[in-house]
């Protein structure tokens, strides 16, 4: 019986210690990388300046045309992150500020995400490599109900989202392999005839009054003296309860609503997203109301 407890105590005791040394390991790369996306890129750099910083989910990603504000002279970064709520916008609009990023205006898209205040696990989970290095992102995760197994037990976080922070993508970190997420200043291009899907129904969405991220944000740009210009980017002609645009409207009146100003189907890659050329005719429109003064 005593071998028996001296075997199981010997392996817990190399368990705990293995596991705390893979967790330094992949912590310690994930520290040094800034090329795999706009979460590490944004953590592993300091001081940028730029005349417009955009963020939001996919609708952010796949609609504002960075090169066209570079164009117009203003330096420009889309961090829009596809499947990301307003939890990942506010996160990493903090961790800019954490790393002294000087921002003179803020495009935020504000419609879908407003209508939850959930964190998007997919996305979310790249920030966790950070979570003992970065006490934004720390104070950030720290009312979620799973945050002491995340910050308590070591390599628990790298386990429980293998898919997006475990052994492949620590190890393309590792060996600096590149992705297109950084590309075109941020933007990301929808082919222009391909179609997904092109129905969509927002009936039974509704945006939740003071969302907390949202309002967040808000706070940090009248805090940070940056010019904060909240929009609703444009649907599909085949959406059902398009007046969920009038709903966010009448609780967040200060948001510029612009789900009218592409309308036909041959501007979208599916109902929520349009193609480049769409992205290119509402992100000119943008400029035209905003930065042509």
């Amino acid at each position: 019986m005593k071998q028996f407890l001296g075997f199981i105590l010997k392996g817990s005791i190399i368990t705990v210690v293995l596991a705390i040394v893979l967790d330094a390991g992949y912590t310690f790369v994930y520290n040094q990388s800034k090329d795999r996306g706009k979460i590490d890129y944004v953590f592993n750099s300091n001081a940028k300046h730029y005349d417009v910083v955009i963020i939001g989910s996919s609708r952010a990603n796949n609609h504002f045309v960075s090169q066209l504000f570079e164009e117009k002279g203003l330096k420009t970064f889309n961090f829009g992150m596809s499947g990301g709520h307003l939890f990942e916008a506010d996160l990493l609009l903090k961790l800019m500020l954490e790393r002294k990023y000087k921002i003179k205006n803020l495009i935020l898209e504000a419609d879908l995400n407003l209508s939850n205040k959930h964190r998007a696990e997919g996305i979310s989970s790249k920030f966790l490599p950070y979570l003992h290095t970065s006490e934004v992102v720390k104070n950030h995760f720290l009312k979620e109900e799973d945050f002491k197994e995340l910050y308590y037990i070591p390599f628990y976080r790298y386990i429980k989202f293998d898919s997006q922070i475990g052994f492949r993508e620590m190890f393309f970190n590792l060996i600096e392999k590149k992705t297109n997420h950084l590309f075109h200043s941020g933007y990301h291009a929808l082919a222009v005839g391909k179609k997904g899907n092109m129905k969509n129904n927002l009936t039974n969405l509704k945006p939740l009054v003071h969302n907390k991220y949202y309002e967040s944000i808000k706070q940090l740009c009248i805090q940070n003296n940056i010019n904060f210009i909240p929009v609703m980017t444009p649907m599909c002609e085949n959406t059902q309860g398009i007046n969920y645009f009038d709903k966010v409207k009448k609780a967040y009146p200060e948001i510029y609503n612009y789900e009218n100003v592409v309308v036909e189907d041959r501007y979208f890659s599916s109902c929520g997203h349009m193609n480049d050329a769409g992205a290119r005719l509402f992100t000119a429109r943008i400029i035209k109301d905003f930065f042509d003064k």
